[in-house]
């Protein structure tokens, strides 16, 4: 490995590339677009920009040498989220992460709007199993939890009607989503404006139904493709027939 001036180890960066969804048809491709090129986003360039480890095994490029000295792939096969526990290996060894200014075009083989919801649910029980903090982060990081304690902290302190702070703030959140899809996509999107209000609510109403009806900690088994697997502790998992 190259040293800098000082003498000490350059630990060269490795990339994580947002993924988003290129053009198909459908409203439930829409709904694919929409979450990956607002939610999605948002999370991952905020964790960027305040300094968190943020890694999607969608899309990351990680030096070879690196990752060799986390122990390599054998290290890893036990888990499912492998490319949250790959990026923290790395860089409690001292490695950095950058943000790609390009972003990484990949679509799901076969999609539907159920499809797109058993994903939400599984990523989330990996996030609650690896980072149990999520539990609380991830519903108050949405617009309507987050706008309701907002308008809330508002009213006690500027007595402000709650109502009238939460539609106004939904309504920002709403278009700087639009504004930011946009600039993901170039300025260009093959879906009415009508079709990324509704795909925007459901994907904004999916989070709290996800963790406040606790669809996804109800039952720690994961199905993936063809295979059903039961989660453990820090994401290790072992393999099951679903009978």
């Amino acid at each position: 490995m190259k040293t800098s001036e000082n003498g000490s180890p350059r630990k060269f960066t490795n990339y994580f590339v947002l993924p988003c969804v290129t053009d198909r048809q459908g409203f439930a491709a829409t709904l694919e677009q929409v979450y990956f090129e607002t939610s999605h986003t948002r999370c991952y360039v905020s964790a960027n920009v305040t300094g968190f480890k943020c890694v999607t095994g969608m899309s990351c490029s990680m030096r070879k040498d690196a990752l060799d000295q986390a122990e390599g792939l054998i290290a890893f096969p036990q888990y499912i989220a492998e490319d949250y526990l790959m990026a923290k290996a790395i860089a409690d060894r001292g490695w950095k992460f950058a943000k790609s200014t390009q972003v990484a075009m990949q679509n799901s083989g076969s999609y539907s709007i159920s499809q797109f919801q058993s994903r939400m649910i599984r990523w989330t029980k990996l996030q609650t199993n690896v980072l149990p903090a999520t539990v609380i982060r991830e519903p108050i990081s949405e617009c309507f939890v987050a706008s309701l304690i907002i308008g809330w902290a508002a009213h006690h302190v500027f007595r402000w009607d709650i109502m009238v702070f939460f539609k106004c703030h939904c309504l920002e959140w709403f278009i700087s989503d639009y504004i930011q899809l946009r600039g993901v996509q170039g300025g260009t999107q093959c879906f009415s404006k009508l079709d990324y209000a509704v795909a925007w609510f459901i994907c904004e109403s999916m989070t709290i139904y996800i963790f406040f009806f606790l669809s996804a900690l109800w039952d720690p088994t994961i199905s993936w493709r063809t295979d059903c697997y039961r989660l453990h502790h820090r994401g290790t998992a072992e393999e099951f027939l679903d009978v």
